[in-house]
């Protein structure tokens, strides 16, 4: 594949993925971020493989840092969305601030 047609190809994608993001309404957005972080597992599983086929000194550390960005992503994805999922909840449910 040459480099204008994995450019092409990324600028589909960059474009297909912003039409579909901004056409979703408001009260979808939780259960599209709860989705998105399991992309955001393959992903990492994605970093390691590619880590794992590394040969060069450059390739394993780049394999590295994709594999620790892969991980952040994914582990941030669910705390953000369950920070989203305890706006939903009842003021009953929630613990009071202060209280153990």
């Amino acid at each position: 594949m040459t480099g204008i047609v994995a450019l092409y190809i990324f600028m589909l994608a960059a474009f297909t993925g912003y039409e579909v993001i901004a056409k979703v309404p408001v009260i979808l957005h939780t259960p599209l971020m709860s989705g998105s972080n399991f992309v955001h597992g393959i992903v990492l599983v994605g970093a390691m493989a590619a880590l794992g086929h590394a040969d060069s000194g450059l390739e394993k550390t780049i394999g590295f840092i994709g594999v620790l960005l892969a991980a952040g992503n994914a582990a941030g994805g669910y705390v953000v969305t369950e920070r989203m999922l305890e706006m939903f909840k009842s003021s009953g449910n929630r613990p009071k601030p202060g209280a153990h």
